[in-house]
């Protein structure tokens, strides 16, 4: 891919790991080493996407960025098979995302932006300018966007990019370096919002909205 003239390769380093004995601290230490091995040989960068399914990710992008990764993408989609129940047959199932999906990989960017040298990048849940403006304020360089295309055709990005201009001169912002990591862990004035100590005041906030919804009773 380099010798084609490739300015960066994406190294996907997902594996389900069936074999029982295999530890977790083994399948990351060997992630590493396969990141190691392809970035010392070749002289363009490369990003490695992930799986969301990591017991400390906020450790394993700092291994991964010392063993020369100059990018992150979080996270990998699984497309799980569906079961058959009258052919008894596993067949392949293939849904689009949606932005609630998103959540997921703000949270995560916006923790490790910060502590890595490696740019970060968004992929899951891009659907609008919306989304991609979160995606920025929580340290991601890159917003990365397919099912989106797929539902309204490559014209979206022109309807993206307009809102996405739009917004920031409605707010005073003329460059998207403003407010990049703005709404990291590192920089929002509680970041126990990012934690587990959040639990318990996010379960009362629906409670309170739901009360809201129904003034009547």
């Amino acid at each position: 891919m380099e010798q084609a003239g490739a300015n960066a390769i994406e190294l996907n380093i997902y594996s389900l790991v069936t074999d029982s004995s295999r530890t977790g601290a083994e399948v990351e230490q060997g992630d590493c080493d396969l990141v190691r091995a392809v970035t010392q040989s070749v002289r363009i960068p490369v990003a490695v996407k992930l799986s969301h399914f990591i017991t400390a990710a906020a450790n394993l992008a700092k291994k991964l960025d010392a063993s020369g990764a100059k990018a992150l993408v979080l996270f990998n989609r699984f497309y799980q098979p569906d079961f058959d129940i009258e052919m008894l047959e596993v067949v392949p199932h293939l849904s689009l995302s949606h932005s609630t999906e998103l959540l997921l990989r703000l949270h995560w960017v916006a923790i490790i932006f910060g502590q890595i040298k490696a740019d970060l990048a968004i992929t899951g849940g891009v659907h609008d300018a919306t989304d991609v403006i979160k995606s920025m304020m929580a340290g991601a360089r890159v917003a990365m966007m397919t099912s989106a295309l797929l539902q309204n055709g490559i014209s979206h990005l022109d309807f993206v990019r307009a809102s996405l201009i739009r917004w920031m001169e409605e707010h005073d912002y003329v460059s998207i370096q403003q407010m990049f990591g703005s709404m990291s862990h590192r920089n929002v004035p509680d970041p126990a919002a990012f934690e587990r100590a959040n639990y318990v005041r996010v379960l009362s906030s629906y409670s309170r909205r739901a009360t809201a919804e129904r003034p009547g009773e």
